[in-house]
């Protein structure tokens, strides 16, 4: 009888090979700059149709474009603390960006993280646009009201940050598990963690 040499299950499955991560990285990069300019296109393209004019009506009573400058927060809030903001905003830009440096670039990781790379890319991108704004007006241009339950007037930066927000915390509460946040940790902390 021949004998076949059996290769353990674990062994005999072949591992695809690393991808560089560059091209990734290329693709969020350019989804980034593009998601500030849209938010910077709106707040241009608002400001000359609105400023100094009536609003323009799009559904009566419910939904109108307002221009209106903000020297708050996100919905008007906190108004006139621009250097809180302006450290605020940068903080989060780094902090996100450090974020996104640390998560894993190998697959099933990154793609189980995806999401969370969307929403992070997002409110980067939000900040990023409302940041300009302040350093460029010392306040934020925002033009979107629902006029049905007086909210406060929003552009699509706002829209960005409360959106992905909203998502990301879904995400952590029902989709992610601790263990795909292990990135987080220090690889120091990782290897004491396995030889326990």
């Amino acid at each position: 009888m021949k004998e076949t040499n059996q290769i353990p299950a674990s062994d005999s499955a072949v591992k695809k090979p690393e991808r560089s991560p560059a091209p990734r990285i290329v693709i969020a990069a350019a989804a980034w700059v593009l998601l500030v300019l849209l938010d910077q296109w709106t707040k241009i393209a608002m400001t000359a149709a609105l400023a100094g004019n009536a609003p323009i009506i799009l559904i009566p009573g419910v939904l109108e474009f307002l221009y209106v400058e903000n020297t708050g927060a996100a919905f008007s809030m906190l108004e006139n603390a621009q250097w809180f903001f302006l450290i605020v905003a940068t903080a989060a830009i780094l902090g996100i960006g450090w974020l996104l440096y640390k998560m894993p670039k190998t697959e099933p990781e990154s793609r189980r993280l995806l999401p969370m790379r969307i929403c992070l890319l997002l409110i980067s991108a939000g900040a990023m646009g409302n940041l300009i704004d302040r350093i460029r007006f010392s306040y934020v241009r925002d033009f979107i009201y629902f006029s049905l339950i007086d909210f406060p007037v929003f552009n699509v930066a706002d829209i960005y940050v409360t959106t992905a927000t909203a998502v990301m915390i879904l995400l952590v509460l029902f989709v992610y598990k601790d263990e795909d946040f292990a990135f987080l940790s220090s690889k120091k902390d990782r290897s004491g963690d396995s030889d326990r």
